[in-house]
Parts: C-alpha cells; structure tokens; sequence
C-alpha cells in the first residue's frame, strides 16, 4: 500500500514554468488531429527517479479525454476515493494498470475509462499517444490522447471514482498555470508540477503527463 507522507497543497511554490498559453487554434480538433498524427521533433519532461522499488514497472494506460464543448475543449479529470491502495483521493484521469487480454495501451485505456467513468469507446476518437510516464508508484503509464464527442452519459464506478469533473483546456495549456513544487522524500528533494483549479489540486504524473501534452502542442 502506498501513503503519501506529505500534502502538497501545503507545499511552498518554488516556481512557476510561465511558458505563454497556447493559441486558441492550437486547441482545435483539426488541428490536434494533424499534430498527434504527425508529430515534430518534441521534447517530453520526464519524471524523476521513481520512489517504487518494484523491479519492473507495471504496464498501465490512461486517456486524456477532450471533451468537445461549445465553449472549447475541456479535459475530463476524475478524483479518486480516499480508500484506494495507491493514489488515493487524488486527481487522475481515467485509466489503470493492463490486463493480459489488453491488446494494446489504447485497449487498457478505453476499457479502464468505460469501467470506471461509464464513457462508452463509440464516443471516443483516439487521436495518438504520448510518451509513457513512469510514476512514482510504480507504474508505467501510456497516456492516450482521444477526443470525446457529446451528448453522452457517465457513472462513476463508486469503488474507484469519488467525482467526475472537467477543466477548460485552455486553462492547462497556459504555463502560467503550471506550479513547480518540491519535497524532502527518501533522503533527496523531488520535485513535482501542481496545476490548481477552482477546488481542484491537480499534480504529480497527471500534471507530468498535461505538461508533456503541453509540450507537444507548443512544438
């Protein structure tokens, strides 16, 4: 099981990345189709040294869900109940470890999103995957990026799922949003990125992971 030993909404904000926020025509279904069909030379953040001490990290897939709304797109984020072994109430997308009949990541990601939030695959367009993410749990996470077409209907799995909710993104792709913290963990400083909305403390991989999603777009 794992305990996080800290609260980082109690941490000090070392820094704040503050890359411009992207233009509006970036975060437009065509054009996110042509860039993660075809994407340029980009550089991914990647995660510290992992805390785990697994000897292999468990293969996982999450989505990022787009969610095309009249207003722009919004990224459907989930808070995860207080009881769970790992990441316990803790902001992440949909998504979890792979199963042996998991063809492929996207496979473990669109089953796991259907499992735990409801949202059937029909409404779902998979438009690429980022680089994997190796979390400090232990896990190697393959984010799969797919637009999500209204009208369509969720329930959360109440075992696994606390709320569901969405985030502007625009919001996410702006640097200025994008907080850098750090801890005093295992006998080392580690540092993390925070991305707080309205009631909503998203960090750590699912931060990692919107950051690199940043990046490619950017490119």
């Amino acid at each position: 099981m794992t305990t996080l030993t800290f609260d980082p909404q109690q941490l000090a904000v070392d820094a704040i990345a503050g890359e411009a926020a992207l233009d509006a025509a970036r975060l437009a279904p065509d054009w996110l189709r042509e860039r993660l069909a075809a994407p340029p030379a980009w550089q991914a953040e990647l995660p510290e040294t992992a805390l785990s001490t697994r000897a292999e990290p468990v293969p996982a897939a999450v989505l990022i869900p787009l969610v095309q709304r009249p207003q722009g797109l919004s990224v459907l984020l989930t808070m995860r109940t207080d009881h769970l072994s790992s990441h316990a109430g803790q902001i992440s997308f949909p998504g979890g470890r792979s199963e042996v009949y998991d063809v492929t990541p996207v496979a473990t990601a669109l089953r796991e999103t259907e499992e735990e939030v409801g949202l059937a695959r029909a409404h779902i367009e998979v438009l690429g995957c980022l680089p994997d993410y190796l979390t400090g749990t232990g896990y190697r996470v393959t984010p799969v990026v797919g637009l999500v077409t209204p009208p369509f209907s969720l329930r959360a799995d109440p075992s696994e799922v606390a709320e569901i909710f969405e985030v502007p993104l625009a919001f996410l792709m702006d640097g200025a949003h994008h907080q850098r913290l750090s801890v005093e963990l295992a006998g080392r400083r580690r540092s993390f990125y925070a991305m707080p909305y309205e009631r909503f403390f998203i960090w750590g991989a699912t931060a990692g992971m919107l950051r690199n999603l940043f990046h490619l777009l950017r490119a």
